[in-house]
C-alpha cells in the first residue's frame, strides 16, 4: 500500500516547538504572541477535526489485559506467531487477506490520522488506515436489539455534559481486537467517552465488555487525539487483494522459509 508521510509533520512539530521570544531581535517590533491551545476558545460539543492518536499501549486498549476465557484463550493461541500459518510474518492476521480491520482496532493504529465529522443526527469517523468509516448515530435512536454483525459495529451516542458517550455492539467476531490477535465475540459491547479538553485535544476512555471472551471488562488507558497539521488529508489507503497476494508471494512466504 502506498504511504503518505504528511501526518508525520504533526509529530515533528510537536517535538520541535520552542517558546517564542517576546521581542524580535535588532530592535524590530514585538513578535505576535500565540495563545496556547488550552487558552484558545473552543466548543466542547464540537469534536470535528483531523487527529493523530497518542497512547502508551502500542496498538491495544491497554497493557493491562484481563484474563481470557478458555474459548478466547484457544482463539488467541491460534493467532500467536509461530503456530500454524502464523509462522509467516503476520501469517493469519485477517487484514493480510484484506478483511476489514474492525473496531476498535482501526482506531488504535496510531501511525495514520483519522477524522471526525459532525452533522445533525450523526457523527462520522473516517480512518486513513484501510480507508474505512464508522457512523455514530446521535438522533436519539437506540441500539438495535438483534443486529447483523458488522466489522465496525452499530453505534449510538449522546452527550453527558461535555462528554460524548458512545455505546456500540453487533461486532463481527472475525476481526481482531488488536494487532496482538486478542479475539472478541459477537456479543461484545463497547463504551467510549470522548472529552475535548482544549482546542487541539480530545481524550478518549474506553470500556470493552465481552463475557464470552474476557472474565472482566477491559478498561483502556486514557487515549489522546491531537489535532493534525492543517491541510492533512485522509488518503485512499485501500487494501487491494492482488497487491496483498503479490506481497505474500514475494516477501512474506520467503521470509518464513528456512535458510538452513
Amino acid at each position: 500500500m502506498r504511504t503518505s508521510y504528511s501526518y508525520l509533520a504533526f509529530a515533528l512539530a510537536a517535538a520541535m516547538v520552542l517558546p517564542a521570544p517576546a521581542f524580535a531581535q535588532n530592535g524590530q517590533s514585538p513578535a505576535p504572541q500565540t495563545k496556547p491551545a488550552a487558552a484558545q476558545p473552543f466548543d466542547a460539543h464540537d469534536l470535528s477535526g483531523v487527529y493523530v492518536l497518542r497512547q502508551k499501549a502500542g496498538f491495544a486498549l491497554s497493557n493491562d489485559v484481563p484474563p481470557m476465557t478458555p474459548w478466547a484463550q484457544a482463539k488467541y493461541n491460534s493467532n500467536k506467531p509461530g503456530i500454524g500459518p502464523r509462522a509467516q510474518p503476520l501469517g493469519n492476521d485477517p487484514m493480510m487477506i484484506c478483511d476489514p480491520v474492525g473496531y476498535p482496532r482501526i482506531l488504535l493504529y496510531n501511525a495514520y490520522p483519522s477524522e471526525i465529522v459532525q452533522i445533525p443526527g450523526r457523527i462520522i469517523q473516517f480512518f486513513d488506515y484501510f480507508n474505512a468509516h464508522r457512523i455514530i448515530w446521535t438522533d436519539g435512536r437506540q441500539l438495535p436489539k438483534d443486529p447483523d454483525p458488522w466489522y465496525y459495529g452499530h453505534a449510538v451516542g449522546h452527550w453527558d455534559g461535555d462528554t460524548l458517550v458512545v455505546d456500540s455492539t453487533g461486532y463481527d467476531d472475525r476481526s481482531w481486537l488488536d494487532a496482538d490477535g486478542h479475539p472478541h465475540s459477537d456479543e461484545a459491547v463497547l463504551q467510549e467517552r470522548y472529552h475535548r479538553t482544549d482546542k487541539d485535544t480530545v481524550e478518549i476512555n474506553m470500556t470493552f465488555t465481552d463475557p464470552k471472551a474476557f472474565t472482566k471488562p477491559w478498561v483502556s488507558e486514557t487515549k489522546i487525539l491531537k489535532r493534525a497539521p492543517a491541510k492533512t488529508e485522509i488518503r485512499e489507503d485501500l487494501c487491494v487483494t492482488s497487491d496483498e497476494e503479490a506481497y505474500k508471494d514475494e516477501m512474506r512466504a520467503p521470509a518464513a522459509t528456512s535458510t538452513k
